[in-house]
């Protein structure tokens, strides 16, 4: 009976944490606009997924941070839904990448971060990413936006079906194409490389949750430079 009880009692609290555990924000959920805010938008993939919560809390009440309402994938992917992702609204800024999904190794058979060594090869080759990007920077220009090209951050030793090193071909070909239209480059790669066993995970591109929170000050800060 006492048993019963205290889990009786327990109920309560457990509810409660559950529900407080649900409020978590989402930050794929789209916002509502504060009048009179520059609008910013953020495309990129999961690595950005991280970073557009802690970047929003820093920008609250400066800036309305919108992000694409999705993974942003490889180029292919943002060639195919970039009208739909910028919409028909004014954006002041926007702070794009693409590159970790563009160098990853697929299998034969459209396996995810399939070996190379049991012959995966990369989802987008580099001179078709280059080409990729080349569009995609035509296409953001229209918008009239201060564009912000961030760079593509690190692969850690181990870490699944991507290679060490990669990352700084794919953003050598990236350099080209923002330099040729005149756009920043936000540099994470070597705030990354220089704090990797700080901010990363080990054996994988993903960061941790306070690692996160370190790229979410650095983009709010350019973010506000882009601004003034």
């Amino acid at each position: 009976m006492k048993i019963i009880c205290f889990v009786l009692a327990m109920f309560p609290l457990i509810a409660e944490a559950q529900i407080s555990k649900s409020k978590k924000p989402n930050p794929l959920t789209e916002i509502d606009d504060q009048p009179g805010l520059p609008r910013v938008l953020l495309i990129g993939d999961s690595i950005s997924i991280g970073y557009t919560i802690p970047v929003r809390k820093l920008l609250k009440g400066k800036v309305n941070l919108h992000r694409i309402p999705t993974n942003g994938g490889p180029t292919i992917k943002g060639l195919e839904q970039i009208d739909a992702w910028i919409g028909k609204k004014k954006w002041d800024v926007i702070h794009f990448n693409w590159g970790l999904h563009d160098l990853k190794y697929m299998g034969p058979n459209g396996e995810n971060l399939f070996p190379k060594e049991k012959g995966g090869k990369v989802q987008v080759a580099l001179l078709e990413y280059e080409k990729n990007l080349e569009r995609l920077v035509h296409r953001l220009s229209k918008t009239g936006a201060k564009l912000i090209w961030r760079n593509t951050t690190p692969i850690p030793p181990g870490s699944k079906g991507r290679y060490v090193g990669d990352s700084i071909r794919y953003n050598s070909a990236a350099s080209r194409v923002m330099i040729r239209h005149g756009i920043p480059t936000h540099d994470l790669f070597t705030l990354s490389r220089e704090r990797m066993k700080e901010i990363m995970r080990p054996a994988n591109v993903h960061y941790t949750e306070e690692g996160s929170k370190v790229l979410a000050e650095s983009v709010a800060e350019v973010i506000l430079e882009a601004l003034k």
